[in-house]
């Protein structure tokens, strides 16, 4: 049991033996079988994963790139979080029409709102390709063996067998030490069906993120559209609801503590087997410096928003894009913390030092360790360097990004001619013209100062432009937002008009593209070469490492690859939760009576809707109420990431019972360690779901398309 607590990827408690993991549906015989079953699981793996015949895999499509959604009608209706369709919902709002204050319920399927750019993609099978990949790549030096595998992978996605309207997706595992295809279909025919208002589907908004109890209605409803062969088809007015190959029954029978839980999903990005100095670096040096940048831009943010209405609806995607991550930073920091998560990958590694000398592997593992140390250390300063220019020139600062972006097509004109250059040009206009439609000059500029002066001050010097170095942001910012023609969208497309040439030249004389120009310049000088090469350096010690742990580890180790957007089953058990250091235990089911006890009025986080103050006054819960209460959300011990938002939480006899959508805020730490004792995955019970869609939206024809189990 030792064994088993240290290692990364396994468990500290008996209680909570055979839970933890992201694994792959299509290899679950076996050991993974027999957990589930131990658990309580009726189903087997075959009902999960089949290539053969219709199963769960085909109801869970990964939806529009980055959340998961679920098929649950035979028409095509689909599932996922509120937080995921949210950037359609705000698209067709206005003031006039705001679905996000307001809602939107589609009453027929000709009121369906149409989502240009927006996918779904389905899994048809899953096979490894293994040893293709890897064919001809033995004893190259590593950037040789680097470039040898993308070769393989290029030509074999494109050469393997598929149907004409799918595609083949190679992606790696175990850090390179295995490879599998995935052959995927992708709609791209997505309506807008229906969406609670922001009051429902985000109550308790950035306050509660990450937080539990919960009492947040996360969901949106959109549906499938295809040609009228039942294939992928562009949007038509002549395209009729999809018809799945599989949908998944919607249960009625509720949760209580202990019972089997299994999350379907595509979990985004794990690092489960980082060595100790690289946690130790990400929970000492790398999350506070992003913590502060975020933290500088969402006080901005928020202190616009709560005065203008207008600023409120442009910014409330970006803002809670930019919250998400900065909240989830902290709470996985202080995870770390509290679980000694350092300590606990040093007692590994000694322990894995252990299994190399038994094993007689010293030449070939014996020094792993102590390069670890060496060239994490190594590139700490650029790995700072880099954070600081990645959250203040890309990610958070809307005219720097749009700087950097023009700053890469002058490089594609260096590098690439005028041809590739005109196509570049044209697909960033048309992607800038997203960007300002919620552009606001005085919240970016003031943004701009403040993240500005972090970047100057507290960014390792040595890798700053010198001109910079003793820089008055609040002059530098008045300057570059009164001169620049990044300010606005018009101005942009003036500067982008001509010939390459000439918008080269019209761009080197604009002050805010010189400014980022400056700064990128200095960064790619400065930082990218040492930090790619330590990089590459660090990847092959990884790849070596987890060769290692697969090759030296006891035959009853629970090694999962880590997440990569592919997907993936985890599951576990409905349980509740003590948070912190407070005594207070929490139960796993939280209920409406928890909604109106947090009500504050007009409150943009904690307002509540007079009808559904109403129902629950009347107690009005339909079907879907439980003794009297009406439940809203509950939480278990499934290992989720992002990605998982809108994952189907399915009960042991292959019935949804609810909508994946966040973790508690220390357990967001499962990113890099595992530990069920904090642990825990928040999802929106589906009769919560069900009784908002029919009460308190009137919008009872939906939930007729469905399957319900009573």
């Amino acid at each position: 049991m030792r064994l088993l607590r240290l290692l990364i990827v396994l468990l500290a408690l008996p209680a909570f033996a055979q839970q933890g993991g992201m694994w792959i549906p299509s290899l679950l015989k076996g050991m993974n079988e027999k957990e589930m079953k131990h658990l309580g699981m009726k189903m087997t793996a075959q009902d999960i994963y089949d290539v053969n015949h219709s199963s769960m895999k085909d109801g869970v499509p990964q939806f529009n790139g980055g959340c998961t959604s679920e098929v649950i009608s035979s028409q095509g209706l689909l599932l996922t979080n509120h937080h995921c369709g949210f950037g359609e919902i705000q698209s067709h709002s206005t003031i006039e029409h705001d679905y996000l204050t307001d809602g939107f319920w589609a009453k027929t399927q000709a009121d369906e709102l149409p989502n240009p750019g927006l996918e779904v993609t389905f899994i048809v099978r899953i096979e490894d390709v293994t040893t293709k990949v890897l064919d001809g790549t033995l004893n190259l030096a590593e950037k040789d063996r680097v470039q040898k595998i993308q070769d393989n992978i290029s030509n074999l996605s494109k050469t393997l067998p598929k149907e004409k309207w799918q595609d083949n997706s190679i992606r790696t595992f175990y850090e390179g030490n295995q490879y599998m295809l995935f052959v995927t279909e992708s709609f791209k025919d997505v309506r807008l069906v229906g969406a609670p208002p922001s009051s429902i589907g985000k109550f308790g908004s950035d306050t509660d993120n990450w937080v539990w109890p919960r009492h947040t209605g996360d969901f949106s409803l959109f549906r499938i559209y295809a040609g009228k062969d039942n294939r992928p088809a562009a949007y038509s007015k002549d395209n009729v609801p999809y018809v799945p190959k599989y949908y998944f029954p919607v249960s009625l029978k509720g949760i209580k503590e202990d019972d089997f839980t299994l999350v379907f999903g595509y979990p985004g990005r794990t690092t489960e087997y980082l060595p100790a100095v690289a946690v130790k670096q990400i929970v000492e040096v790398l999350n506070p410096a992003k913590i502060e940048i975020r933290d500088a831009a969402l006080k901005v943010a928020d202190s616009f928003m709560r005065k203008d209405p207008a600023i409120k609806i442009q910014y409330a995607a970006k803002y809670a894009s930019i919250a998400n991550y900065w909240k989830k930073w902290i709470g996985e920091t202080q995870g770390l913390k509290k679980t000694n998560a350092v300590d606990l990958k040093k007692a590994y590694e000694k322990e894995f030092a252990e299994w190399v000398k038994k094993a007689g592997k010293e030449a070939e593992y014996g020094k792993l360790l102590e390069e670890f140390d060496r060239y994490y250390n190594g590139m700490e300063p650029f790995a700072l360097a880099r954070d600081y220019f990645n959250e203040v020139v890309i990610r958070n600062t809307e005219l720097l990004n749009v700087g950097y972006r023009l700053f890469q097509l002058e490089q594609v004109l260096k590098t690439k001619g005028s041809q590739t250059f005109g196509d570049r040009a044209e697909k960033a206009l048309a992607s800038f013209e997203d960007i300002y439609k919620d552009f606001n000059k005085d919240v970016d500029a003031k943004i701009f100062e403040q993240l500005i002066t972090l970047y100057f001050t507290k960014s390792p010097d040595r890798f700053l432009p010198r001109e910079f170095l003793k820089v008055d942001a609040k002059k530098l910012t008045a300057e570059i937002y009164k001169n620049s023609k990044l300010t606005s969208i018009e101005g942009v497309r003036s500067l982008m008009a001509g010939d390459p040439g000439a918008v080269i030249a019209k761009l080197n004389d604009d002050d805010g593209y010189k400014f980022v120009k400056i700064l990128a310049e200095a960064y790619q000088k400065k930082v990218t070469p040492k930090y790619d090469e330590i990089n590459l350096k660090i990847a092959s010690l990884q790849r070596t490492y987890m060769k290692a742990i697969l090759e030296l580890s006891p035959k009853d180790a629970r090694l999962f690859p880590d997440a990569n957007s592919t997907l993936r089953v985890t599951y576990g058990k409905v349980k509740g939760y003590k948070p912190g250091e407070d005594d207070t235990y929490y139960d796993a089911q939280t209920y409406l009576d928890g909604v109106i006890k947090k009500y504050v009025p007009g409150d943009y986080e904690f307002d509540v809707p007079k009808k559904l103050i109403d129902l629950y006054n009347k107690k009005d819960y339909g079907q879907y109420g439980e003794k009297g209460k009406m439940p809203v959300c509950f939480i278990g011990t499934n290992h989720t990431t992002g990605g998982n938002s809108g994952s189907p939480a399915i009960d042991a006899n292959g019935n949804l019972i609810g909508l994946n959508f966040d973790r508690v805020w220390e357990g967001t730490m499962s990113d890099i360690h595992y530990d069920p004792s904090i642990c825990r995955n928040i999802m929106v019970d589906i009769r919560y779901v069900l009784f908002i869609i029919d009460k308190y939206a009137g919008a009872g024809h939906l939930v007729k398309e469905m399957k319900l189990v009573k």
